[in-house]
């Protein structure tokens, strides 16, 4: 097994384990106050919560690194039909929790957030169709917008819970994808104002009083510091207090019922808090190696399909990275997006596992294609002529 092991990046496999490891601790400072005081709860509830979906995760991880990433293919279409029947029960028999419904309970103690699940079988399902029509991708009607159709129908249903912001995170992806497919520049401009007339058609549909004040609590924060701007203000109470090397480990003040989503949206200014600058900037650092690393695989990856799959992949934990970010610090509304490996949430941190599970097995195949290339002989026009001189008996 460990023979076998040298083949995948070791990066890919030891960054994500680590980051989630390390989101557990601080999961678990973050989290042990709420869950007494407020929740009526152990004090390690979150932080077992948390721990056991790490356990599964972890198989699934390893597991999916053993699986060739091309047998996915096969299995598409149920991914993709089984993704919006989630999303129909979810609109069906969902729970609602702060004005959304997101969450779907499989059992009493195991509940699910399908929206999750759905980012990474968008992934596969774009990554697979448009690796298929490289043939005839400069074809619009033909070679772009069907899957765009399909996709269109997993974002409304998603819109409907409603979950903007992993609404706009599956976009970007979508966007990216169809990018790097090759399509013609013209289409790619056509698609770009096609998506801003339609979101000027929709906004005015969504806005609603909830909506208006997460934007005033994010770039007006201060003009109503009790009430919209309020967590965004606490945020910036965390990050400030930690300076440069924070104030400890568990010696936040701000999670003792100040800041709201300490454990998970927010959970990055607990980080600045008690780490301080350099904690923040260790986490960036491994999530940037994460996405870039992704990017250069499927740069290196002859096959379309292992290539978009490897570019979506890595888009998504960057995009999500950044949404989380930006809301925190007051550069984009609050939208509950989990920080990716870090944030509580068993259904965040499973996708990102078996996503890396999946990445990895694309960089194996990789290696294994380079190795291939070096083994064969380098044919050289001196080469040739002795072969053809040896072979005509000279």
């Amino acid at each position: 097994m460990f023979r076998a092991l040298k083949k995948y990046d070791f990066t890919l496999m030891i960054t994500p384990i680590l980051l989630s490891a390390f989101g557990i601790v601080m999961i678990y400072s973050a989290s042990m106050v709420t869950a007494v005081v407020i929740d009526d709860l152990e004090s390690t509830y979150y932080f077992s919560k948390q721990l056991n979906w790490f356990v599964f995760g972890f198989i699934f991880f390893m597991l999916v690194c053993f699986i060739p990433y091309k047998f996915y293919q096969k299995l598409i279409k149920p991914i993709i039909l089984l993704s919006v029947l989630l999303l129909i029960a979810v609109l069906i028999f969902g729970e609602t929790s702060h004005h959304a419904t997101r969450s779907l309970s499989l059992t009493s103690f195991f509940t699910i957030q399908p929206s999750e699940f759905v980012k990474l079988a968008v992934i596969l399902y774009l990554a697979s169709v448009y690796s298929k029509k490289q043939n005839y991708i400069n074809e619009f009607s033909k070679g772009v917008l069907p899957p765009l159709i399909l996709t269109g129908i997993i974002l409304v249903l998603i819109v409907l819970q409603p979950d903007i912001g992993t609404t706009a995170i599956i976009f970007l992806i979508t966007f990216i994808v169809i990018i790097s497919s090759g399509i013609r520049f013209k289409h790619i401009l056509f698609l770009t104002m096609a998506g801003l007339i339609l979101l000027a058609m929709i906004i005015p549909q969504m806005i609603t009083d909830v909506r208006i004040s997460r934007f005033t609590g994010a770039y007006q924060p201060f003009a109503v510091p009790d009430d919209e701007g309020y967590h965004l203000i606490q945020s910036y109470i965390a990050i400030g207090t930690g300076g440069l090397t924070g104030e400890g480990l568990g010696q936040s003040v701000q999670k003792l019922g100040y800041l709201w989503g300490a454990h998970t949206d927010f959970i990055m200014s607990i980080i600045a808090e008690e780490l301080g600058f350099l904690g923040v900037i260790i986490v960036i650092g491994m999530l940037a190696t994460i996405v870039l690393r992704g990017f250069f695989i499927a740069r290196k990856c002859k096959d379309s399909f292992g290539s978009l799959l490897a570019i979506g992949i890595s888009s998504m934990i960057g995009i999500q990275a950044f949404v989380n970010l930006g809301a925190i610090s007051g550069i984009l509304p609050i939208t509950g997006v989990p920080l990716p490996f870090i944030s509580y949430g068993g259904s965040s941190l499973m996708v990102m596992l078996i996503a890396m599970g999946i990445l990895n097995n694309i960089a194996k195949s990789v290696r294994e294609e380079e190795q291939q290339e070096r083994k064969q002989p380098q044919i050289t026009d001196e080469n040739k002529i002795k072969h053809l001189y040896t072979h005509r008996g000279g």
